[in-house]
């Protein structure tokens, strides 16, 4: 047999293999998905008792217990985190309702008039006693010389006064002794006359004349005359004290004068000082409101003039304040300057909360009641960190924070 045939022979053997499994193929989806099912069932019913066999297992071993040593270690930390945190703070308190503050000083002139030199920018720094602003004089320099004129009048007439005063204590007494004079020598005459009289009219009409008798007669109503004007001169002369009191009181009325013409003339000199506007105190320019050639007017505000001292206005709660003592330690971080502190201490409370001193204070005793914290400003002192060359604005935000004693 040859090889040819060989293969011949098992190629047909092969192909009778090959039919059969194709029937079976063809049969399989009626027979076998039946079998299919009856698998599917089979394993699902493994798995369920399987799981419930591992749930027995499970509950019969004991649980792990690493959350709950998590869980306790994590409140163990934050229990020592907050110990630490209080014990660090339980001595300080801190507020975030603090300000820079200092002394702001409104520069107002005390005289009228034009702006004639202004030596001051806005933000200036001065020193105390620079010459910021100078208003036109010419007005005050004319008043100035008024009241000098007025003055040197004045002390001419009380000069004339008082040596008017000086001849009323020599004259008036003088005048009172020659009344007096004058009249012991019409009382002489008088009686001259009165026994002139009675001896012509005593005598035999005989022995004298009508003329002797009429003359004695005319010479006793004459003394009697000059008696009776010199006793009046007596009297009016006899007015020394009130003579010389009235020369007194026109001295004291001119001094009286004297003084006001040298107050007069001291208020123009003011205003004439007042036309030049120096500064107080050393400080910084600010809200300047002045140009050159401004009319002002008195009282009307220049600019604002920011001295160097400089403090921290705190408000802290009312709850705060019960260990505060003046002296307490403060630390001061300013917002504005990243790394800028300040040391200081406490200098003052205020004497009440900043409620009870607003324009409106809280009427509690009407209406319902609504308890709210109070906050009481406290006066911290700069004792060290400014920078002499750099200027601290007021109303910065700052956090003190001040440690109890």
């Amino acid at each position: 047999m040859s090889f040819d045939d060989a293969h011949e022979i098992a190629a047909e053997h092969h192909d009778s293999h090959e039919q059969p499994a194709q029937g079976a193929t063809n049969n399989a989806p009626q027979g076998q998905q039946g079998q299919q099912d009856q698998q599917g069932q089979d394993s699902a019913q493994k798995a369920s008792g399987d799981k419930a066999q591992g749930g027995d297992q499970d509950e019969g071993k004991p649980r792990s217990k690493r959350p709950l040593i998590i869980i306790a270690i994590v409140v163990v930390v934050l229990a020592v985190a907050g110990f630490i945190a209080w014990f660090v703070t339980r001595n300080q308190e801190s507020t975030d309702d603090a300000y820079t503050d200092g002394n702001a000083v409104s520069m107002v002139p005390k005289v009228s008039g034009y702006v004639t030199q202004l030596l001051v920018d806005d933000n200036s720094r001065v020193k105390k006693g620079d010459l910021l602003v100078r208003i036109d004089q010419r007005d005050y320099l004319t008043a100035q010389a008024q009241a000098t004129a007025q003055l040197s009048l004045a002390e001419a007439q009380l000069s004339s006064a008082k040596d008017s005063l000086r001849i009323a204590q020599v004259q008036y007494p003088a005048q009172l002794e020659a009344a007096r004079a004058q009249q012991q020598s019409a009382s002489a005459a008088l009686a001259l006359a009165d026994a002139t009289y009675a001896r012509q009219h005593q005598v035999d009409r005989r022995a004298t004349t009508q003329e002797n008798i009429d003359t004695s007669t005319s010479q006793q109503q004459s003394s009697l005359a000059t008696l009776r004007s010199a006793k009046a001169q007596v009297a009016i002369a006899g007015l020394v004290d009130e003579q010389v009191r009235q020369a007194q009181n026109v001295v004291a009325e001119r001094d009286a004068a004297v003084r006001q013409a040298q107050a007069q003339l001291l208020q123009a000199d003011l205003n004439v000082g007042y036309t030049e506007i120096r500064a107080p105190s050393d400080g910084f320019v600010t809200l300047r409101n002045v140009q050159l050639g401004s009319f002002l007017t008195a009282g009307q505000v220049m600019f604002v003039l920011v001295t160097p001292e400089v403090w921290i206005t705190a408000n802290f709660k009312e709850s705060q304040i019960g260990r505060m003592r003046p002296g307490d330690k403060v630390d001061v971080k300013v917002d504005a300057y990243s790394g800028y502190k300040l040391h200081g201490h406490v200098q003052s409370i205020q004497a009440g909360s900043g409620s009870r001193f607003s324009a409106f204070p809280a009427e509690n005793a009407t209406g319902n009641f609504v308890k709210i914290v109070q906050r009481v400003p406290v006066k911290i002192v700069i004792d060290s960190g400014l920078d002499a060359n750099a200027v601290l604005p007021l109303g910065l935000s700052v956090k003190p924070v001040v440690y109890f004693q």
